[in-house]
């Protein structure tokens, strides 16, 4: 009965198929009043930033995890208190009920979960977490307690002697909970500790409910590498043996920072060497004289028609790349592997790459084809704001054909840009500058710059990608062209 006035609400699948997200900011502490639909944190996955809320009323318990921590998808990572404050007095009576009623928490959870997000994912997950409070009987806690003490090396040898009748009682408890007293950590730490050689029964958790972290890990290293730094003048023999082990470990913490790849910048990775290494890359460049464009730019920033819009060179460089792309309609294709057939499709999604400070995304404007040019522009300044504020939705980033990636703000010249998994082309804008040019027969400073395409062979070839670049340099060099080609 009082379990069940708790509910615990469980990391949702808020991609398509993402297992994890890490918890970037907490907006509720224990105590505060939450309500149906309220946000109580933000969490980060492969793909994108993305706000939770709780899908009841009450108050909040306890908050699992902290700010910063990965948790896997089906992790109760808040607890809410749905029947009013009589709860907490209640869980301090005797302790013997709680194994009870655990179970029938749980299985009242699946049915209660609302799907609250789209892509949430409703179905029940089959995955369970080992309970991280075993042992409810006073005695056999303390006996665990010890067990544990001995596993992790505390020196527990001094508080054996005072109890020597422990080993009676607990010696068949001992057997059946060695078992679940298996150190709690997460698959990367446990990775990580699996490569530098740690046990992690010999390390001393810190994180939440006695979950090792990856600084845990990290000072075990360190304090392993301790002794073995005065240990050569007494015992000459005894590091040959644990130096290989610590060896990979071995970083100076102030000359160099680890930063462990994660969230939007680990998917970011995996898919730029997928592509890389799945699709045959062709790059051509071509340098145009843009000057008549950039004096477009000025006058439209005039015009009633693009008041509050934000427009600049990378709005009619976007709509230069659809009037190639509907010139030249075969780039705009896929590749399906499974079915050995070439996707044209009859809509472009244009992608725009946008650096943040959690990496790399590319979210797209659906059917850019179709928008005019002040639609273009309002849908280029809501990509770009959202995209800065790390509110980019993980639906924006899926469906893209065709991507702009403008290095020109760096200040580059040019690049041969990776293909964005699925799509077919990929073009790069480099910095537009005034430099020597001949107009008219005479050498006069233009505004230039520098376009490169990157594409894929198996679907665009040398005269069809040729083709594309060559119209979207036509466009940029006589604007007049949106007309007439249009």
């Amino acid at each position: 009965m009082t379990n069940a006035s708790v509910r615990e609400f469980k990391m949702p699948d808020v991609g398509e198929g993402l297992t994890e997200a890490e918890i970037l900011k907490w907006y509720v502490q224990p105590g505060d009043t939450v309500t149906d639909g309220q946000v109580v944190c933000e969490v980060e996955t492969a793909k994108a930033a993305v706000e939770l809320p709780i899908p009841y009323d009450g108050v909040v318990r306890a908050l699992h995890f902290p700010e910063g921590t990965t948790v896997d998808v089906g992790t109760s990572i808040i607890a809410v208190e749905v029947a009013g404050g009589a709860a907490p007095a209640q869980e301090e009576a005797p302790a013997a009920p709680a194994p009870a009623a655990e179970p029938e928490q749980s299985a009242e959870q699946p049915a209660a979960r609302q799907p609250v997000l789209v892509g949430y994912g409703v179905a029940t997950s089959s995955t369970r977490r080992r309970p991280r409070k075993q042992a409810q009987d006073p005695a056999a806690q303390q006996a665990a307690s010890a067990v544990q003490s001995e596993l992790n090396g505390h020196g527990a040898a001094p508080a054996a002697p005072p109890a020597p009748a422990a080993p009676v009682a607990p010696a068949a408890p001992a057997s059946s909970a060695a078992p679940a007293q298996r150190p709690l950590a997460k698959p990367p730490v446990r990775k990580l500790a699996k490569d530098l050689g740690v046990d992690l029964a010999t390390v001393t958790p810190t994180g939440p409910d006695g979950v090792i972290t990856r600084d845990d890990v990290h000072a075990a290293v360190a304090a392993a590498q301790a002794p073995q730094q005065a240990a050569p003048a007494a015992q000459p023999a005894a590091p040959a043996a644990p130096a290989p082990s610590a060896a990979p470990a071995a970083y100076d913490s102030v000359r160099e920072t680890r930063i462990p790849v994660k969230g939007v910048r680990k998917a970011t990775a995996a898919a730029m060497v997928g592509s890389a290494f799945t699709a045959p890359h062709v790059t051509e460049f071509v340098t145009v004289d843009v000057t008549r464009t950039m004096k477009l730019v000025e006058e439209l920033k005039q015009d009633k028609e693009f008041a509050g819009l934000r427009v600049n060179p990378l709005l009619l460089i976007a709509k230069a790349l659809l009037v190639a792309i509907r010139r030249n309609p075969d780039i705009n294709a896929s590749w399906d592997e499974a079915a050995q057939e070439i996707v044209v499709k009859h809509y472009v999604n244009l992608g725009i790459a946008a650096a943040t400070p959690r990496g790399l995304i590319v979210p797209n404007i659906k059917d850019a084809h179709a928008k005019t040019l002040p639609e273009l522009a309002a849908s280029l300044g809501e990509l770009v704001s959202t995209a800065r504020e790390g509110r980019t939705s993980p639906s924006a980033m899926q469906g893209g054909t065709v991507t702009i990636t403008n290095v020109g703000v760096f200040g580059v010249d040019t690049g041969t840009p990776i293909l964005n998994p699925g799509e077919s082309a990929i073009l790069a804008v480099g910095a537009i500058k005034l430099q020597p040019w001949v107009h008219k027969g005479k050498v006069k400073p233009r505004q230039v710059t520098t376009l490169a395409l990157s594409f894929d062979h198996r679907l665009v070839d040398g005269e069809l990608g040729s083709k594309v670049l060559a119209d979207v340099a036509a466009v940029l060099e006589q604007p007049k062209r949106l007309i007439t080609w249009a």
